[in-house]
């Protein structure tokens, strides 16, 4: 059986690309070829259709356990094993199926402003010709009846930002210490002692990774207008104020950008 040692489970558009291309470089790790297998999201087939693009999404979907195993068959002994899908904290039945199967394995989750989050989510599928809607409040303020129909997680612009209810859940089912929590900005702005907090985390050799690699550095983006953040921010204030709870960190800067 050739399952995973780590996972990066959160959360999406907070640099875990980024994260995933600089671990791959640390020969005491081997991250999957497919950054996001997505394999937990689903206990079978996933869904056959949902928002625009989905269907070609769930495609790319490895579901089938001996598809799974055979990502890290390759890794080199002694090596850890580890693989990234952002979308495994936002979805509890994720959780409960990483649970189920790899009950010790270590997960990593970096945290990013939600409403910045939410943006550059929204930006994403915008710029690839996916999002109808232009506006980036419209298109939050569509979420709910996107999700009665069905459309897919990364579709949940401001759902996916309320990490306090997410962590909550997942410390249910995980111990504290088996769990990394980091913030993007420490990514961004610190990457070699951010990097070495994960090999720490992992128990391999620090001092190896200094940087993320420059490819995976997007040019710029818009930025969130003062009325957009006014707009959206206190969507989000009860669960900032259950993320600290949950944490022990503030977490208030997010609430006063």
């Amino acid at each position: 059986m050739t399952l995973p040692d780590f996972l990066v489970v959160g959360v999406p558009k907070a640099g875990t690309t980024a994260l995933h291309a600089a671990l791959v470089h640390h020969p005491e790790l081997y991250l999957s070829a497919v950054k996001e297998p997505k394999y937990f999201l689903s206990d079978g087939p996933p869904p056959t259709e949902g928002g625009p693009g989905d269907a070609e999404t769930y495609l790319e979907h490895v579901w089938r356990r001996a598809d799974y195993e055979a990502l890290f068959a390759p890794a080199p002994p002694g090596t850890l094993t580890g693989e990234a899908t952002p979308f495994y904290l936002y979805d509890l039945g994720a959780q409960a199926r990483i649970k189920r199967a790899i009950p010790d394995a270590k997960l990593i989750v970096v945290l990013r402003n939600p409403v910045d989050r939410a943006h550059s989510n929204w930006y994403h599928l915008w710029d690839a010709g996916l999002e109808p809607e232009s506006d980036f409040v419209a298109a939050c303020e569509a979420e709910p009846a996107r999700t009665a129909a069905g459309w897919a997680h990364f579709w949940h612009y401001l759902a996916q930002g309320r990490y306090g209810e997410q962590l909550r859940h997942l410390y249910t089912l995980f111990e504290r210490e088996q769990v990394l929590l980091m913030r993007y900005r420490d990514l961004r702005d610190e990457p070699a002692e951010t990097l070495d907090r994960v090999c720490g985390f992992l128990g391999v050799r620090t001092g190896v990774l200094t940087e993320i690699p420059s490819r995976n550095v997007k040019g710029p983006r818009p930025r969130v207008t003062l009325r957009e953040r006014a707009t959206i921010t206190p969507y989000f204030t009860d669960d900032v104020e259950l993320l600290e709870k949950v944490t022990g960190e503030s977490y208030q800067d997010w609430l006063e950008a």
